[in-house]
């Protein structure tokens, strides 16, 4: 029995098919993003709709997949932290293994990470999740040249390409300017 649902958005049926090398179809389909997609600063929101052009190829091991997923990500710049909306564009191939083993049999020669096909479905959303996960940038900028922000204020250098403060004084000659202070103008 099959753990998924032939009727989620993120999954495909192969039966058509029929496990004969060679045998190819296209497919174009819309599904809603799943939950947690992207990065911590960068992600697609949830629900959202993301457009899969796919081919799935019948080959002697499996199904091969191919194709591109496209969807729009949200976030923040990781140096002056507006606002990111933009297009991306992941493409992907996988290949899911026909899982015909039995159960009581235990084959160490292949790795965890080997997509299999369940009852001949295909679940994208793993797949999908690595694709677009590994596509964003670790710090996503709002423009390549972004300056961020000023350490000391917090103001947006973008904005104010000027900006300056004064120099601060070295707290080790803070006693001196201390005393400088204290002094009568009338003394100099």
């Amino acid at each position: 029995m099959s753990s998924l649902d032939p009727r989620a958005p993120l999954v495909l049926d192969t039966r058509e098919l029929g496990r004969r090398p060679g045998s190819q179809r296209e497919v174009t389909l819309t599904a809603p993003a799943p939950a947690d997609l992207g990065i911590e600063v960068l992600r697609v929101t949830e629900g959202s709709q993301i457009d899969f052009d796919l081919r799935l190829e019948a080959v002697m091991e499996g199904v091969l997949v191919t194709g591109t997923a496209q969807a729009v990500v949200d976030g923040e710049c990781a140096r002056c932290l507006e606002p990111i909306h933009d297009d991306v564009e992941v493409p992907f191939q996988e290949l899911y293994v026909y899982d015909d083993r039995r159960h009581d049999e235990q084959d160490d020669s292949e790795d965890d990470e080997t997509r299999r096909l369940e009852d001949d479905l295909v679940d994208l959303e793993p797949l999908l999740r690595d694709a677009v996960v590994l596509a964003l940038p670790f710090q996503p900028l709002c423009q390549p040249d972004c300056p961020g922000l000023c350490p000391e204020c917090g103001a947006r250098l973008i904005d104010e390409p000027d900006h300056a403060h004064d120099a601060a004084v070295d707290p080790r000659w803070s006693a001196l300017t201390a005393l400088t202070d204290q002094q009568d103008p009338d003394q100099t």
